[in-house]
């Protein structure tokens, strides 16, 4: 899907206010709230939009730690990949993972409450993954920038 600069403005003002009123989001980018709507239904059956979300804080909810966590496996036959993604979705505290290019097969982000309780992640969960032969666990010291939002050219907008 092309997306016009009406469509660019749309997804830089949810991108800042998700739960905004439709008829607020209209008048911000120029349209009715008819036209708006049609507009943002267009945008989520596109998949452009792929959801509206509340962004919780780990550390609020007492998950004081964040691990990058490298995996390597035995092989990228499909088969493998698919055993060990299957398995790695169901690992609660496993935030993000990625299938990756170059020295190791995966890349996790992972929450966790303390030292201890990574250990019990690493041991249940990490280590019991499918075709696992090397985890390589990174902690991250302090948190210097998360951004939900991807960035859109202003000049587009």
């Amino acid at each position: 899907m092309q997306h016009d600069a009406i469509d660019l403005a749309i997804l830089t003002e949810l991108q800042k206010d998700g739960r905004m009123a439709n008829a607020t989001l209209a008048e911000r980018v120029g349209l009715s709230p008819s036209a708006c709507s049609r507009r943002l239904d267009a945008l989520e059956k596109s998949g452009t939009i792929r959801g509206y979300h509340a962004r919780l804080s780990n550390r609020a909810l007492g998950h004081q730690m964040t691990v990058i966590v490298h995996i390597s496996l035995t092989g990228q036959f499909q088969t493998t990949l698919r055993e060990f993604e299957d398995a790695v979705k169901r690992c609660p505290n496993v935030l993000v993972c990625y299938l990756m290019s170059g020295e190791y097969d995966y890349i996790l982000r992972v929450a966790a409450k303390d030292l201890a309780d990574y250990e019990r992640i690493h041991r249940d969960w990490l280590s019991a993954l499918p075709h696992v032969v090397r985890i390589n666990s990174s902690f991250a010291l302090r948190e210097v920038i998360d951004r939900p939002d991807v960035g859109i050219d202003p000049a587009l907008v």
